[in-house]
């Protein structure tokens, strides 16, 4: 590997004392300790949390969060604009204290030093020295997660691949678009094989293109044993991704589970059937609520799995089913029916 020449040195050293607010912050106040422990061995979730609460004077930004996002998943953290998302990533990152409840991230309490070390993060608003070009800030982000020197060029060649900007590697960061920072953003926060990866509205500046390798990423990193924190307001992008969601409003939790769970008992299905008589109809009240819409039957509420025990009672009671349209209700369709019981 080259030896870091005088001018690069004088930018790494002019950038690392100004770092001000970039992605990974916290890299600089984890220090300089070189020590290491292996957070990806213990058998604790990657982050549980037991109502945990921030006041801001008056004003309850959270209250009193329950949650367990489970080590190696893809954990989605979805709520409307003033939901309390960005400050419960705050607290959990140790860049606010709590006023109550308690948490723990990685098996460690909030704000242990280590522990960050073992934490990328991507925040939402982030900037880079833009004299800098792509390879300076990641060898810079190196040094602040103290980071061995010989493994600097490596860790920096690695993400700047994983993102698509390893030509762009020698352009300096002010010659970039929106969309190539968030992708140099997201290779920060990737640097040191972190244990657990939080992410906020990380495709917010990405084109399709951009958001199917930032999909394709976050699985990378779930297949390497990676956990990752979504916070994101794209629905769109929790269903694609994410094993779990957490729907959080006014500072609390109100549904938490697999996409499966939050979905799976609120799908329905279209049926055209013509049957000998009314008799039949008596059986679809076991399944599910049922209406007519035009020439179809739908069945509200009917769990997947029971749809062909439906199709099944129906034919034996001499009915003749002629569709079948199953139908699941998307995420955004169930997020504002959360929220308008609020």
């Amino acid at each position: 590997m080259s030896r870091t020449n005088s001018a690069e040195r004088a930018a790494l050293d002019g950038a690392a004392a100004s770092v001000g607010d970039t992605a990974v912050s916290l890299s600089e106040a984890a220090g300089s300790s070189s020590g290491s422990r292996s957070p990806q061995a213990t058998a604790s979730p990657a982050i549980h949390a037991a109502d945990l609460s921030k006041r801001f004077g008056g004003t309850i930004a959270v209250n009193s969060l329950s949650m367990t996002v489970q080590r190696g998943e893809v954990f989605g953290f979805l709520g409307p604009n003033g939901a309390g998302k960005t400050t419960v990533v705050k607290l959990l990152l140790g860049l606010a204290r709590p006023t109550g409840g308690e948490a723990l991230v990685l098996g460690a309490p909030l704000g242990d030093r280590e522990t960050r070390r073992h934490i990328g993060y991507l925040p939402e608003l982030f900037r880079f020295q833009a004299l800098l070009t792509a390879k300076e800030v990641l060898r810079l982000h190196c040094r602040l997660l103290a980071l061995p020197k010989a493994a600097w060029e490596e860790e920096a060649r690695s993400a700047l691949e994983t993102v698509g900007l390893l030509e762009r590697a020698n352009d300096r960061v002010g010659t970039f678009s929106k969309g190539m920072q968030q992708r140099l953003g997201l290779g920060v926060a990737l640097l040191g094989d972190p244990a657990l990866v939080m992410l906020d509205e990380p495709t917010s500046a990405l084109d399709p293109v951009g958001r199917h390798d930032v999909r394709e990423i976050i699985r990378a990193l779930r297949d390497r044993g990676s956990t990752v924190f979504l916070n994101t307001h794209l629905l769109e992008e929790a269903e694609h991704v994410c094993d779990r969601v957490a729907v959080i409003d006014k500072g609390t939790a109100i549904a938490t589970g697999s996409l499966d769970e939050l979905l799976g008992r609120h799908s329905r299905v279209r049926l055209k059937v013509a049957g000998p008589g009314a008799s039949w109809w008596s059986s679809l009240s076991r399944f599910g609520r049922w209406h007519r819409q035009d020439e179809w039957i739908v069945v509200d509420g009917i769990d997947p799995p029971r749809i062909a025990d439906l199709i099944d009672e129906l034919v034996a009671l001499g009915a003749r089913v002629e569709a079948v349209i199953p139908e699941h209700q998307s995420l955004e369709a169930r997020f504002l029916e959360l929220l308008s019981k609020r």
